[in-house]
């Protein structure tokens, strides 16, 4: 049975970039786009309070529950990797931190013979999707469906932490999305008024009042339909039935680095040497499909801290948890507007870096994973990733059935290369990763350094570090990056 209507174009995957991808095409009212998303609306109220990811990530209503495979390189565990399940994908369910990357990223890009991917290739873009609270400038735009704004709470623990790295000689900065984000900041977020602005919320719901455009939610993509080598549709599997449907021009995959490829999986384009063994007729021998997958792998060090407020005590206490209700309430402030980290620091981890090689999060709390409460005692999370990995991995490489909306047990598998072999897996949330109880690279020197050289109030907070008593110290590596092309973390 097809579903009736008449599209140019098939974009699969309401995502970060499948929503954008469809406000963009719909423009055009001679288009007739049609929007397939395997998860359903926006329709729950923790995907629009921002600190909603504490219960959106490792949610099956909310998250595709993905892993990977057990990492010999992390002692054998298995990590979570966070995927939005809703209009919006991840960016309905992420940290909400604008963060371009460096432009030497892009311009390396560029180098090796990504044409039209260099720093002053995209910077036009970034500025086209933004609404920035700066305002229009060389750097950033107004107007666009991107809203970025600065945070609506502060914490004087993390005020402590810049102020530490400051005096160890990282710069100070008001914007990480210059191209040179080196320094110690706080991140700007997505969000509007104190509600989580994902790509559906800006470039979507706009959007859907269009006659030519139709989203369908709740429907999974089986495979590719070729005619001649060509994809004229898809197969599709909507309430237990199949479905077809026809694209005039063309079929437009933004289902993720995951997603994604397990559509091309089904449909015979990958690795015929995955493919065939399992059944599946090769439509095209693509090796590169599935393989050289890269993502920001976290060590997270938690430290006890005391005589300053972080929120693990605010969270257990009744009094303070229903002023945070109100605060939010009646002025969209306080810590139900908190991203999971509020205060980055890009720095070095050597002088013979030319640029920031490493970057940490700093939170004011701590908990074993994201899903579970917040501990009983006041502590601050530093974590810790590293900007430039050399370890690849690879997605999927057994094909699975569409079960939508179920959850997938997708498998990640991960394998260094090169002399930097630790922590051979770049996969996980940015929150969702290796809980270290051993240190994080400078973030001792930090608080160390830091109750030497100041003795005020603020800086007398004694840090000790909380070593997670699941995990052995010693085993924790610091492998891990953050792209440089993600728009949001």
């Amino acid at each position: 049975m097809p579903i009736e209507g008449d599209f140019d174009y098939v974009v699969v995957g309401a995502g970060t970039a499948g929503c954008i991808v469809a406000s963009r095409l719909s423009e055009d009212p001679r288009n007739g786009v049609l929007l397939l998303e395997a998860g359903g609306r926006d329709n729950w109220i923790w995907f629009h309070i921002p600190v909603g990811y504490l219960f959106a990530i490792g949610n099956p209503r909310a998250d595709w529950m993905f892993k990977t495979d057990s990492e010999p390189g992390l002692n054998g565990r298995e990590l979570a990797y966070p995927r939005g399940k809703v209009i919006g994908g991840s960016s309905a369910i992420n940290a909400m931190i604008s963060m371009r990357g460096q432009a030497a990223d892009y311009d390396g890009w560029r180098q090796i013979g990504l044409t039209g991917w260099g720093w002053d290739d995209v910077l036009s873009e970034f500025r086209n999707l933004e609404d920035h609270f700066m305002g229009a400038s060389d750097l950033h735009g107004a107007g666009g469906g991107w809203r970025i704004e600065p945070p609506r709470v502060s914490w004087p623990v993390l005020d402590a932490v810049a102020t530490a790295a400051q005096e160890m000689g990282i710069p100070r900065s008001l914007d990480f999305n210059t191209g040179d984000n080196e320094g110690v900041g706080y991140f700007h977020v997505n969000q509007k008024r104190g509600r989580r602005w994902s790509s559906a919320r800006g470039f979507l719901k706009p959007a859907l009042s269009r006659p030519n455009l139709r989203l369908q939610t709740n429907v999974c993509v089986d495979r590719l339909r070729f005619e001649n080598r060509r994809v004229t549709g898809l197969h599709l599997v909507r309430d237990g039935q199949s479905v077809e449907v026809d694209a005039k021009r063309e079929v437009i995959l933004c289902a993720g680095a995951i997603g994604s490829v397990q559509i091309l999986h089904r449909s015979g384009v990958g690795p015929a040497d995955w493919l065939r063994p399992l059944g599946v007729d090769i439509a095209l021998d693509s090796q590169g499909i599935g393989r050289n997958l890269q993502d920001h792998l976290q060590q997270r060090a938690i430290y006890k801290v005391s005589g300053i407020r972080t929120l693990n005590e605010t969270y257990h206490s009744l009094s303070r948890r229903a002023l945070m209700g109100l605060d939010y309430i009646f002025r969209r402030r306080g810590p139900l507007t908190m991203a999971p980290s509020q205060l980055g620091i890009f720095t070095r981890s050597s002088p013979t870096h030319e640029r920031a090689n490493i970057q940490f999060h700093i939170q004011p709390l701590s908990l074993d994973k994201f899903g579970e409460p917040l501990h009983r005692f006041p502590a601050i999370t530093v974590a810790a990733c590293n900007l430039r990995p050399t370890s690849r991995g690879h997605g999927p490489d057994r094909v699975q059935q569409p079960q939508c909306p179920a959850t997938h047990r997708a498998k990640l598998s991960c394998h260094a290369r090169g002399p930097a072999r630790r922590g051979g897996c770049h996969s996980g949330h940015p929150h969702a990763d290796a809980t270290a109880g051993g240190r994080s690279l400078r973030a001792r020197g930090i608080f160390a350094r830091s109750a030497r050289r100041r003795r005020r109030r603020v800086t007398r907070t004694r840090c000790r570090q909380y070593r997670d008593h699941h995990l052995p110290s010693g085993r924790h590596h610091q492998d891990g990056a953050r792209g440089g092309s993600a728009v949001t973390a």
